[in-house]
């Protein structure tokens, strides 16, 4: 008979009758279907208790952590607000002079007592602030790549679209220009990985501290963006907050990309990338560049 199906008080006392009626042990609790070690184990409770032994056991511990007398507490409570500035080390210390015979609680109790009474200040958790990195100046090509979004705009259908551009400092040749749905670090992987393979790793990048390329939430503000590249030994660089100056290049060509390749936007991503990837032939191949003496790139 299955052991749960009844009411245990019942159960148990019927279990405890069969036994004291002569039944073997072993039989009895594979009619009830238990083992023989809780079998004893009612047994034993109805020999030492009687029948308030096959009750039902409250399931409460006997004591909580952190749970002291509540005079002991309250001394707590009192102590912090006699002192505001002490700590939980402090307040236990005072307590084992007050109860000198009393076994003083752990720091850590004393601390989630006034946690649990609101004494205590919680800390915010410092963000990573941006300051940007020195800036080096390149004097062969892949030795410095900056990288950027240039500011999104709408296309005819509504979406917006987050150019990514990569250009070369040295050279100022444009690597990529790819239309993005967001700046989220999940459709920057693909395009790094792809200019890679096609022109080679850079020493360093220079970017802003913007997502992807920075996370405010990590440790010095690595990203999964950045922190692949120092895997791959690239150094990386970032321009001071607020002044895109610092990629002055990069910008510069991001108004040219804007006049020529933008406005009007085409309607979707597929028309809006093919205008970018003739903007790249344009400006690699065919655009005289005044800062290069009239040279293309």
């Amino acid at each position: 008979m299955p052991w749960q199906e009844c009411n245990l008080m019942d159960e148990r006392l019927r279990f405890v009758a069969r036994l004291l009626d002569g039944d073997k042990m072993a039989a009895v609790c594979r009619d009830f279907g238990i083992s023989r070690k809780t079998g004893y184990k009612i047994l034993n409770r109805y020999k030492e208790v009687g029948i308030q032994g096959l009750e039902d056991k409250a399931r409460r511990p006997y004591r909580h952590a952190n749970k002291l007398p509540f005079q002991i507490e309250k001394t707590i409570v009192r102590i912090k607000q006699e002192h505001p500035t002490w700590g939980a080390p402090k307040i236990r210390d005072k307590l084992i002079k007050i109860y000198p015979v009393f076994k003083p609680p752990a720091k850590s109790t004393v601390h989630a007592v006034l946690d649990r009474h609101g004494l205590v200040k919680r800390r915010k958790r410092r963000r990573y602030k941006a300051q940007g990195t020195a800036l080096c100046e390149a004097q062969s090509p892949n030795a410095l790549w900056c990288a950027d979004y240039k500011g999104q705009f709408k296309l005819g259908n509504k979406k917006y679209c987050y150019p990514l551009t990569i250009t070369d400092q040295r050279s100022r040749y444009l690597l990529a220009c790819e239309s993005l749905e967001s700046v989220k670090e999940v459709g920057a992987f693909p395009i790094f990985e792809r200019v890679f393979k096609e022109f080679g790793l850079p020493a360093t990048i220079r970017t802003d501290n913007g997502v992807p390329f920075s996370s405010p939430q990590a440790l010095f503000g690595l990203s999964r963006l950045s922190v692949w590249w120092l895997r791959l030994g690239i150094g990386i660089e970032r321009i001071k907050p607020g002044h895109p100056q610092q990629n002055g290049r990069h910008e510069r060509m991001h108004l040219t990309l804007k006049k020529e390749a933008t406005k009007p936007p085409s309607y979707n991503f597929l028309q809006q990338q093919s205008r970018f990837d003739s903007f790249i032939e344009g400006y690699n191949n065919d655009r005289p560049h005044q800062a290069l003496n009239g040279l293309v790139v």
